[in-house]
């Protein structure tokens, strides 16, 4: 079995585990991948946090864009998930936990302070409580020049959690750049790239 078959695999059996929990038909594309990755610094030793990794299409395009001494977290709520990035993905520091837990995760692996951000979670399946508890936290532990990659579904767009999330977003975020769709996706896909938490900005 190829790389590529294995995660297939692995993805369809998580969403026979949990299919109230994985918003996507298949690991997301090169293409869309690459856009989430664009928030990855490419110099220093940046701190990159990923939710939601899923079969890791999504880390490896991380992986090659992260300078050498780059630390690369990986935040998974589905454990076999987990066991199958550990397994073909050493490198990356794999977490069983919710993204809801994000700063006690983080705490416990010994970061306060995130670089960038890349999220694939499935938010027009997460309530909206839970979407601001994430994005507090996302807030609480970027840097100030950091920046933060969120992928959303067009097809989901008049969705209630969807139009919640996108409310949140710009009530979290002063920077919101939705980027154009990515046809080669399934589903068709986009990403959101955001900087400058509303808090950060007052305080400033």
């Amino acid at each position: 079995m190829t790389s590529n078959q294995n995660n297939n695999w692995q993805f369809a059996k998580a969403v026979l585990r949990k299919p109230f929990t994985i918003g996507a038909i298949a690991p997301s594309s090169a293409l869309i991948a690459t856009e989430l990755a664009a928030v990855v610094p490419i110099d220093c030793a940046p701190v990159v946090v990923e939710l939601g990794p899923g079969t890791g299409s999504v880390s490896d395009a991380i992986a090659a864009r992260l300078p050498t001494g780059g630390r690369h977290i990986a935040v998974e709520v589905d454990g076999d998930l987990v066991a199958h990035l550990r397994r073909t993905r050493p490198r990356v520091e794999t977490i069983w936990g919710d993204a809801c837990d994000l700063t006690g995760l983080l705490d416990a692996a010994g970061v306060d302070r995130v670089d960038a951000i890349v999220c694939a979670l499935p938010w027009s399946l997460i309530d909206v409580g839970k979407q601001r508890a994430i994005l507090d936290q996302i807030a609480e532990v970027l840097t100030r020049e950091g920046r933060v990659s969120v992928l959303a579904y067009p097809h989901a767009h008049w969705l209630p959690r969807a139009h919640d999330f996108r409310i949140a977003l710009h009530g979290t975020f002063s920077e919101v750049v939705r980027g154009p769709v990515v046809w080669r996706n399934a589903p068709p896909a986009l990403v959101y790239r955001c900087g400058r938490p509303m808090t950060r900005a007052i305080s400033l």
